[in-house]
């Protein structure tokens, strides 16, 4: 039996050669081929795809399929090109210490495969949704989405659900719904990360939190965290977590007198967890205000930090590999380009590198003389 794909090609193919469609006629879009063979869209590109590699139409992007003239295929120098998939990727503001080496892989990987097609959301929910709505006007093949929030999903994403389109989530997932994604293993290097700090002798642990942490990298930080304690046999304090930090370039002054008078509060500190980069160098400035020392009064842990930096100083980190999620995304796209859209959350594991931030703490023994 003919897959599906190939059924709607020959009724397509046979609508052509019978001049039901003539030279430069405009054929169907997807979506109207999906819905005049009851098909998904995945099966309408493929059909239309194989169209073109037999040289009866021709696609232009953000306009159509056009009936070629057949003495025109062999002169049809954008065939090969028209072949490559065009992946759209959306991404909100990087930093330096995470973010550009997920961009620099995907480009990497992408060499040769397919085209990639940039847009910022800024971290904006509705820039998010205007760069998803559009990019699907120009005809890309498939997405690549650094959501900006996951604690509420967008309903472009949950359209391209519902239209089997394929698409793929980066560094976040969402909560209720299976859609596709590829993140760090967030859960494990956070407890790997108090782990260290344990077996360093660290019981007084603070945790530093983004405001916004209900987003599900947050939370499985969290939960990493907490299980952490657990089997190390101590009790979990809530009064040591800062929760409050806005970690945003306008609250800067405001966050670090939040952590000053948080460490104020909790003196018998002797390590503290940032769940963000940024929120570690916030802490790092609000111990050197408070006249002390990093790592001498205080260790700080942190995830991630800058790979190229002009210091010797570097902060103990657990570092996520943006390499292997940049190809992991790539990878994912073309397989369901093929296969059709799948739910598979695949999870990267983080690496553990000692800096300059922690040190153990020394058990003073005295015995008598």
């Amino acid at each position: 039996m003919q897959a599906l794909y190939e059924q709607v090609y020959e009724s397509l193919k046979h609508d052509i050669l019978s001049m039901k469609y003539k030279i430069g006629e405009k054929l169907p879009s997807e979506k109207e081929i999906a819905d005049d063979f009851s098909v998904s869209r995945i099966t309408s590109k493929k059909a239309l795809e194989k169209l073109v590699q037999e040289g009866h139409v021709y696609r232009q992007r953000g306009k159509g399929t056009f009936v070629l003239n057949n003495s025109q295929i062999s002169v049809n120098v954008e065939q090969n090109n028209q072949t490559k998939p065009v992946f759209g990727l959306i991404v909100p503001r990087f930093a330096e210490s995470y973010g550009t080496g997920i961009i620099e892989a995907i480009e990497e990987e992408a060499d040769g495969k397919c085209f990639i097609m940039l847009k910022r959301s800024l971290g904006i929910p509705e820039r998010e949704e205007k760069a998803i709505k559009e990019m699907l006007a120009y005809g890309v093949d498939g997405l690549i989405v650094f959501p900006a929030k996951s604690e509420h999903y967008s309903l472009e994403i949950l359209k391209m659900i519902v239209n089997k389109f394929p698409f793929v989530l980066i560094d976040r997932s969402f909560k209720g719904i299976a859609a596709p994604s590829v993140s760090t293993d967030n859960f494990t290097a956070a407890k790997k990360g108090i782990k260290y700090l344990f077996d360093s002798g660290h019981e007084q642990i603070g945790i530093l939190i983004p405001e916004d942490f209900e987003i599900t990298t947050i939370e499985e930080r969290l939960n990493g965290i907490v299980s952490a304690f657990a089997e190390n046999k101590v009790s979990v304090n809530k009064a040591y977590w800062c929760d409050t930090i806005r970690r945003d370039s306008t609250t800067e002054k405001r966050d670090i007198e939040l952590i000053k008078q948080y460490l104020i509060d909790n003196p018998d500190l002797t390590a503290l967890m940032a769940l963000e980069y940024k929120i570690a160098i916030l802490a790092k400035i609000a111990v050197e205000q408070l006249d002390k020392n990093v790592p001498e009064d205080i260790s700080i842990l942190s995830f991630d930090s800058p790979t190229v930096t002009t210091m010797d100083w570097r902060f103990t980190h657990l570092k996520q590999n943006e390499e292997e999620i940049g190809r992991r995304s790539i990878q994912k796209l073309l397989k369901m380009r093929e296969n059709g859209l799948d739910s598979d959350k695949e999870q990267i594991k983080a690496t553990f590198h000692e800096g300059n931030s922690t040190k153990p703490i020394v058990s003073v023994i005295t015995s008598e003389l």
